[in-house]
């Protein structure tokens, strides 16, 4: 993250010329204007984000007077509120969490009392004194943080990164010499905690652990977190430290709870932002119609075009799209867009930037933004985080990003230098953006959501806790960090029966194994990860989850590269490799899939009539059988089938169920019944994001005439992680409000038999059949009738 403070800092200084290049004076009305200037009516809706004025506080006199030095030195001469708020907080050993707004400087914030302890603690004898462990969730964001550290020069600062691309002879000097250590949880669960007795002295020393971005902890990846604080809480008190803890997040609502269920510790909460921000025009942008009427632009194609007439005139700006697909075709579109107008030379200003990329790749992409030769960037949410990047003027986002607060994240990428900035986000053709830029109040009316974990996942504590037990026997007394005796018992009795831990005698759990738990646990649940490698060179283009192997580097898939297109020609996944080779044939390819689920068990149930609607748990059995094979047209060129294993699921889930007479009073007929169920369903997963901190890319939904469990024709959401998101326990908590929002955007869609915008799916397995449009808005409005529309939630 930036760090802007009083008027004298060189962000402060830079004035409206914005990043190099970039036009001067830039005046977002007049931009959006222009680009709307062929087509108005695809403008919806402009809101003006008001500009908010600084409140400067003086220096606290705690500071140590090098770090004062060094700060004055780069034109930090004083702080705004929240920064001095939160850095008394930290000082004095009182945990915080500090969520205020993009680029408002939170680092300040915890650098200070960090920084201000390893320097007065350089002067004992052992010359290492005070540590501190910075953890972001990517390694950009610490190489970034390292970077402003150095820039500072604080003498008897020694700072570095640890992460995955540390070389191995600079990670004894770390362990031994660093006082500032800047990683992410990966390495804390694979190298810190397995390795402790090397660290102790680093963990005996440890006064303070920062979470940056803490927001991005939230479904199964903030349960991983959770657990895994809990295991270095422990290890650090073997040590005899009991670091504070100092959180950061731009985008959260509610962070006080947020961060203690993160880390099982009460925090103060610092909140009212005191920098000073330039005003924002945030426009909502509806694509146009296709020629042939058969419905809207992609919302990729119409960022493109935006991001192409931006950069041509000089608008230094960053789109986000969805998918590391979305981002390719961006890209590659704007590009085309330039040279085809003659703006040959603003084209090879244009990049793509997503997750999968080789490091030097990125890092590389990132500098040259910073220095203003990339004028143009598409990117996925991996750019999304607080990776500096000031000066940028501009940001599309294509499509909705997941949650209210990833899209402000996403807008507030622009702006960082103290000019006014423009946010544009263009709707893709799905229920979710449909509904949104119809209700401008869903963006700027409602606050983030707040982020849902459990800790008690029994998926991600069970091998949480036989990672504990390696690193130091469990004892009774720890079950308390772990959630309890009532929590924790049942997990520690099945890891010793499946042989992974041992109970002796005398008390305690020990891992039983010769192997090491952290071999079998992905704190970022993406499990086995398999490498893209291209067959004639050997050189890995880059990495994809297992899972998503399945459905994007299949054996004959189209896998495009930074505007390369290549054919996989073998998918192995006992080996974690799929080999591909250079070039384009001309046509994209799409998975096909049949899933199936299994009701384990209801934990909650609400019967209003005939309706029952459930949570609880469920396995769901998914098996890719085919791919087709499909023109830039639409066209289908041929369906060719796959001998891929099933993947099964084990997870949460909302569903409902009804009878078929029922249905029948409603108007729909027996034999509409699959179509009906199947167009709700994808509705429904499109707008579940408008009540749950979900991507729809995070849930599935599965719906069936009449299932075996029930007996009955039923309707399942689930969350696509093992033992659940929280996603569907909060659907069930809002489904009032959740269906009501569905049968509002059917309703409101203006096609005869269903489109994108309103009932069909991108990822739909079954190629979108059978839909029935008019028969889900008939089985939604009765279903709506009966649970009497009273709110359980607020959207």
């Amino acid at each position: 993250m930036s760090i802007p403070s009083a008027t004298g800092s060189p962000a402060a200084s830079r004035g409206a010329a914005g990043a190099p290049g970039s036009p001067p004076g830039f005046d977002p009305p007049a931009a959006l204007s222009a680009l709307a200037s062929g087509a108005p009516e695809r403008l919806r809706h402009v809101h003006e984000v008001p500009a908010r004025s600084a409140r400067p506080e003086p220096w606290p006199t705690w500071v140590d007077p090098t770090v004062y030095a060094a700060c004055a030195g780069s034109g930090i001469t004083s702080l705004w509120s929240h920064q001095r708020e939160a850095a008394d907080h930290a000082h004095a050993g009182r945990h915080v969490v500090l969520s205020t707004g993009t680029a408002s400087g939170k680092s300040l914030g915890y650098l200070l009392p960090v920084l201000s302890a390893v320097v007065e603690g350089a002067t004992a004898p052992s010359g290492r004194g005070a540590t501190a462990l910075y953890l972001s969730p990517t390694k950009a964001l610490a190489a970034d943080q390292l970077a402003r550290i150095q820039a500072w020069a604080v003498p008897g600062v020694r700072a570095a990164t640890y992460d995955g691309d540390t070389p191995t002879e600079e990670r004894r000097w770390i362990r031994d010499h660093a006082q500032l250590v800047l990683s992410n949880p990966d390495l804390v669960h694979h190298s810190l905690l397995p390795g402790h007795e090397r660290w102790a002295p680093f963990l005996r020393a440890l006064r303070y652990v920062v979470v940056d971005e803490c927001h991005v902890y939230r479904g199964v990846f903030g349960s991983h977190l959770a657990a895994l604080l809990r295991r270095l809480r422990r290890v650090c008190a073997r040590y005899g430290s009991h670091p504070t803890f100092v959180l950061a997040s731009a985008t959260v609502r509610d962070p006080g709870l947020h961060a203690q269920r993160l880390t099982g510790l009460p925090f103060e909460e610092v909140t009212r932002d005191g920098s000073p921000r330039e005003a924002m025009t945030f426009a909502l942008w509806e694509p146009g119609e296709l020629p042939d009427g058969s419905g809207r632009r992609s919302a990729t194609s119409e960022a493109a075009d935006l991001l192409a007439s931006l950069v041509a005139d000089g608008v230094q700006t960053v789109a986000f799209a969805r998918s590391r697909a979305g981002v390719e075709a961006l890209a590659s579109s704007a590009r085309r867009t330039l040279d085809d107008t003659g703006h040959v030379r603003a084209a090879t200003g244009v990049a793509a930037y997503r997750g999968g990329y080789l490091p030097e790749e990125r890092r590389e992409l990132e500098r040259s933004l910073r220095d203003g030769t990339l004028v143009g960037l598409a990117a996925t949410n991996a750019l999304e985080l607080g990776v500096d990047v000031s000066g940028l003027d501009a940001v599309l986002m294509a499509g909705w990003p997941g949650t209210r607060a990833s899209l402000w994240q996403q807008a507030g990428r622009a702006g960082r230098a103290g000019t006014r900035s423009l946010a544009v986000y263009v709707a893709a053709d799905d229920p979710l953006d449909t509904y949104v830029v119809g209700h401008p109040d869903v963006v700027f009316g409602q606050p983030v959501e707040a982020a849902v974990l459990d800790p008690g996942n029994p998926y991600v504590l069970g091998p949480h806790l036989a990672a504990a037990a390696a690193e130091l026997p469990l004892r009774e007394v720890d079950l308390d960090l772990f959630g309890g005796e009532a929590v924790a018992r049942p997990l520690l009795d099945a890891l010793v029966a499946r042989g992974i831990l041992r109970r002796r005698p005398n008390g305690g759990w020990y891992w039983a194994r010769s192997d090491r738990p952290g071999d079998h646990l992905s704190l970022r649940g993406a499990g086995e990860v398999v490498g893209i490698v291209e067959s004639r060179t050997g050189r890995v283009l880059g990495t994809i989850d297992g899972a998503s192997a399945h459905t994007q580097v299949h054996a004959g898939a189209v896998h495009v590269h930074q505007g390369q297109s290549y054919v996989v020609t073998e998918l192995d996944l006992e080996g974690g490799t799929a080999t591909v080779v250079r070039g384009d044939p001309g046509w994209s390819t799409f998975a096909q899939s049949v899933s199936a689920f299994d009701i384990v068990a209801a934990e909650r149930s609400r019967r209003v009539g005939p309706l029952e609607v459930c949570f609880g748990s469920v396995r769901v059995h998914t098996q890719v059988t085919s791919f087709l094979r499909r023109l830039p047209s639409g066209e289908v060129l041929g369906t060719h089938p796959l001998d891929l294993p099933p993947r099964t699921l084990r997870t949460k889930a909302v569903w409902w169920t009804m009878p078929v007479s029922w249905l029948a009073a409603a108007g729909v007929a027996e034999v509409d019944i699959p179509g009906a169920a199947h167009a709700a369903e994808h509705a429904a997963i499109g707008m579940l994001p408008l009540v749950a901190t979900s991507d729809r890319w995070d849930i599935g939904g599965v719906s069936t005439a009449e299932h075996p469990d029930t007996g009955l024709p039923t309707i399942m959401v689930y969350d696509g992680y093992p033992g659940g998101a929280g996603f569907a326990e909060r659907a069930h908590q809002a489904v009032e409000a959740w269906l009501g929002a569905t049968l509002e955007t059917i309703n409101g869609c203006g096609c005869e038999a269903g489109c994108p915008a309103c009932v069909q799916s991108p990822k739909c397995g079954n190629g979108n059949e059978p839909l029935d449009k008019a028969g889900a808005a008939r089985l939604l409005q009765a279903t709506l009738a009966e649970l009497g529309r009273f709110p359980s939630a607020e959207l």
